[in-house]
């Protein structure tokens, strides 16, 4: 659609690249990004290399505003700091890429468009769309983002998301004023936790695909070292999200299925454990009343689980939250 019938084409977009060590690659990230664009944040996140005084020496955009942070605070951090630029600006969206060259400025239109029109308030980058290319990614890497994938679908509440490392993406402005910037990670966690904080504010999220590009640069995130560390943050986020979803915000049928199904389930492992333990100390063999008292409640709970985890896959947002009050203008 063209700019002169389309009118929401004029609406403000910005960029928010958090620059650590990518001196090699950024200026040519600048250069790529669509003249669309109307401003640039390029954040110095304590660079060693010092990102930001070199873009202002070797970049004449004027589109470009290099925001500095006095500590580093990590990917999350800076580009809090360059969400909080856009929000003053009064900046309707915001896209997030790195300066390292492996994120393509090309499909800043492919990620603004869902937010254009009312379909979406965030949209993230999604590797794994084209089988031909997954290849490319490093096994390791490959595998990882499966695990993460995983975890981060029982947290977060986007079960229909994959690729939750992939740190392109674009935000509404009424989405973004709705998060709590201060709370959100600041680390490499901070993809994740965006996607948690979007869902405890029923935000609408969709994937966007890309390629999986690798080129000379290496990757800061090192999947193998953070599968640790995340895994634990997920299951923090896991219980947050569903005492704030079923318990505190709403109570439903699948909230005394998941409390139900938790306390039989509970029962039949401990009570069948004691005793298993109890006749193998013994050796003799355990009574069949036994056995059937602790394995009918073990398998009445799995399956008030699995039907709170299918209300649950059913109920990931599906309206904009901008789209909800007025049309997007």
């Amino acid at each position: 659609m063209s700019d002169q019938h389309n009118p929401h084409s004029r609406l403000p977009v910005a960029v928010v690249i958090p620059c650590y060590k990518v001196t090699k690659h950024v200026v040519d990230v600048i250069r790529a990004i669509p003249p669309s664009v109307a401003k640039i944040y390029a954040v110095d996140d304590c660079c060693p290399d010092g990102s930001g005084k070199f873009i202002q020496e070797h970049c004449t955009d004027q589109r470009v505003t290099v925001l500095f942070n006095p500590v580093n605070k990590g990917v999350g951090g800076a580009v809090m700091t360059g969400y909080q630029e856009a929000i003053n600006d009064d900046i309707k969206i915001v896209v997030k890429i790195d300066g390292d060259g492996q994120m393509d400025p090309a499909l800043i239109p492919d990620f603004i468009e869902p937010l254009i029109q009312g379909e979406a308030d965030y949209t993230k980058g999604n590797r794994f769309y084209d089988l031909e290319e997954i290849h490319q990614m490093p096994k390791i890497r490959l595998f990882g983002n499966a695990v993460l994938s995983l975890m981060n679908k029982i947290s977060s509440g986007y079960w229909d998301l994959f690729d939750p490392t992939n740190g392109y993406t674009a935000i509404h402005i009424d989405a973004l004023k709705k998060l709590p910037l201060a709370k959100i990670s600041e680390r490499y966690f901070f993809e994740s936790d965006m996607l948690f904080r979007l869902n405890t504010i029923r935000a609408k999220v969709v994937d966007i695909p890309m390629s999986a590009h690798y080129g000379d640069e290496e990757s800061q995130l090192k999947i193998s070292k953070v599968v640790g560390d995340f895994f634990w943050k997920h299951i923090k986020n896991t219980i947050k999200r569903i005492f704030y979803n079923y318990f505190l915000r709403d109570m439903s049928i699948a909230s005394i299925e998941l409390v139900v199904g938790f306390l039989l389930l509970m029962f039949g492992v401990c009570y069948g454990g004691i005793h298993w333990l109890e006749s193998a100390a013994r050796n003799i063999a355990t009574p069949a009343g036994t056995v059937m008292l602790a394995v009918v409640p073990l398998i009445i709970g799995v399956q008030l689980i699995l039907s709170f985890l299918a209300y649950d896959i059913e109920s990931v947002p599906r309206r904009p939250i901008h789209n909800r009050r007025r049309p997007l203008s």
